[in-house]
C-alpha cells in the first residue's frame, strides 16, 4: 500500500507518517518498506484515473504487509491502535490454529476412516459369506430337483393328464 493511502487508512496526514517512519527507520527494512522510483511512481500514476493524486512533492513509499503491521504500532491515531490490536489477535489466532486444531483434526478424522474401512472390510466379508451360502444353497436345490426328474423317469409310468377330463380319456 502506498504511503498516502494508509494515512487515510489510519487517519493521519501523510507527512505525520512518513515522520514517524524516518524517526524509526530500523524497524522497516526493504522487504518491509521501499520508496518508489521516479519512473514506478510515474507508471502508477497513469494507471491510476486521477492524474494528480493529492500533489504529492515527494516520492511516495510504498508499504509491504509487514510493513503495514509495523506502522499500525508506530502511528498514535485511534484507527492505528484498533488496527494493531486487530492485526496481533489475528497473528495469535493464527498461531492458535497452525499449533492445535488442525493436527488433532486430521489424527482424528483418519482414526474415524480406518474404523471406517475396518468396518466395510467386515461388511463385505459377511456378504461374501452369505453370497457363497446362497450359492451353495441353490446348488443343492438345483441337485434335488435333478434327481428328482432323473426318479420319474425311471419308473416309467405314464404321467397322468392334468386339465379338464372327459369320458373318453
Amino acid at each position: 500500500m502506498l504511503d498516502f493511502d494508509l494515512a487515510a487508512l489510519y487517519n493521519t496526514e501523510t507527512k505525520r507518517l512518513k515522520e514517524s517512519v524516518k524517526r524509526n527507520g530500523k524497524r522497516f527494512p526493504p522487504d518491509f518498506m521501499f520508496e518508489l522510483t521516479i519512473t514506478e511512481w510515474q507508471s502508477l500514476r497513469s494507471q491510476i484515473a486521477t492524474s494528480n493524486r493529492g500533489g504529492h512533492r515527494y516520492l511516495p513509499y510504498a508499504f509491504t504487509e509487514q510493513g503495514v503491521a509495523m506502522l499500525s504500532g508506530l502511528l498514535n491515531s485511534d484507527v492505528a491502535i484498533e488496527m494493531n490490536i486487530a492485526i496481533m489477535r489475528a497473528f495469535v489466532a493464527t498461531r492458535h490454529l497452525l499449533t492445535n486444531t488442525p493436527i488433532e483434526k486430521m489424527t482424528e478424522l483418519q482414526q474415524e476412516v480406518r474404523e471406517l474401512r475396518l468396518y466395510m472390510e467386515e461388511v463385505f466379508a459377511d456378504q461374501n459369506d452369505i453370497n457363497e451360502d446362497t450359492r451353495m444353497q441353490l446348488e443343492l436345490i438345483n441337485r434335488s430337483l435333478a434327481e428328482l426328474q432323473t426318479d420319474k423317469r425311471l419308473t416309467g409310468e405314464p404321467r397322468r393328464r392334468i386339465g379338464f377330463h372327459t369320458s373318453n380319456d
